[in-house]
């Protein structure tokens, strides 16, 4: 198997980070989006959306979404468990993640491809938008903030893939001048405790 990827991409370092944290190899195959290579026939005929990443199996059958793609190594190897075990946290894990994404990376993105004109030969970007959704992600990192005061971690007491999310997102906001403050202490101690990992290199 092999997963079509960009290495600078937020999303496709989500997948990189959730395999190295359970110890699977993987061959990766780089697509530069930047020159429009996703969007190639033969890159929609594996995603018809044209995005990355995408885990293509040795049967040539085609996983997209990043949430998806660590779905299916969760299953593949539930240990160590970055999703869940019990029934309780696994809703609980898929929340934060849920919220992470939309509230905060999906946001995150939206500002950069608004702002950045990165896209503009294959979108038309409404920098008010762009810096509308920038506003919505500085304005999470206030609720991750004050979840953070209770908890060693987004989703609870264990690392998780709502961490992950987090962590590219945050280091992805860089782009656009979304940063951490003095105000996030907790924030701020979760990020040097995460970042820290040895699959945050990957």
């Amino acid at each position: 198997m092999k997963i079509y990827e960009t290495k600078s991409a937020p999303n496709p370092r989500r997948v990189r980070m959730f395999l190295a944290e359970k110890g699977i190899d993987m061959e990766y195959v780089q697509v530069d989006i930047q020159k429009g290579e996703n969007l190639s026939a033969e890159m929609r005929a594996k995603n018809p959306l044209g995005k990355v990443p995408v885990l293509e199996l040795d049967d040539g059958t085609c996983i997209a979404e990043t949430d998806a793609i660590c779905t299916y190594f969760e299953a593949l190897q539930p240990q160590p468990s970055l999703m869940g075990t019990s029934p309780l946290e696994k809703a609980t894990i898929a929340m934060w993640q849920r919220q992470v994404e939309l509230a905060l990376m999906l946001q995150v993105g939206m500002c950069f491809q608004h702002t950045t004109g990165y896209f503009k030969d294959r979108m038309l970007p409404v920098p008010e938008y762009g810096k509308e959704a920038g506003v919505n992600a500085s304005k999470y990192l206030n609720i991750l903030e004050r979840r953070l005061e209770l908890n060693d971690y987004i989703a609870g007491p264990r690392f998780s893939i709502a961490d992950i999310t987090a962590l590219c997102a945050i280091d992805f906001a860089r782009v656009v001048d979304i940063r951490l403050t003095e105000k996030h202490k907790n924030l701020n101690a979760w990020y040097q405790k995460v970042s820290q990992r040895e699959s945050a290199k990957a």
